[in-house]
């Protein structure tokens, strides 16, 4: 725990590991979690198969657990 799951567009390697470290540093600070308590996957989707990948199977029956939806703070 925790485990992040991020779908994205496709980004380059240096871009991944950059917000991968990020995030990582985040939950380490604000979570307080150990290092080995952390995963972190990245699954990059091409545009043209977002809304069928991601916003119908994913987004809209979870709208309710979004922190943050279409750039809009849930919270």
């Amino acid at each position: 725990m925790p485990y992040i799951a991020i779908k994205a567009y496709p980004k380059d390697s240096e871009t991944k590991k950059k917000v991968t470290e990020r995030i990582n540093q985040v939950f380490l600070e604000e979570w307080g979690c150990p290092p080995q308590a952390i995963t972190v996957s990245i699954e990059e989707i091409e545009p043209a198969e977002w809304e069928e990948k991601v916003i119908k199977p994913q987004i809209e029956p979870n709208k309710d657990k979004m922190m943050i939806l279409s750039g809009e703070k849930c919270y």
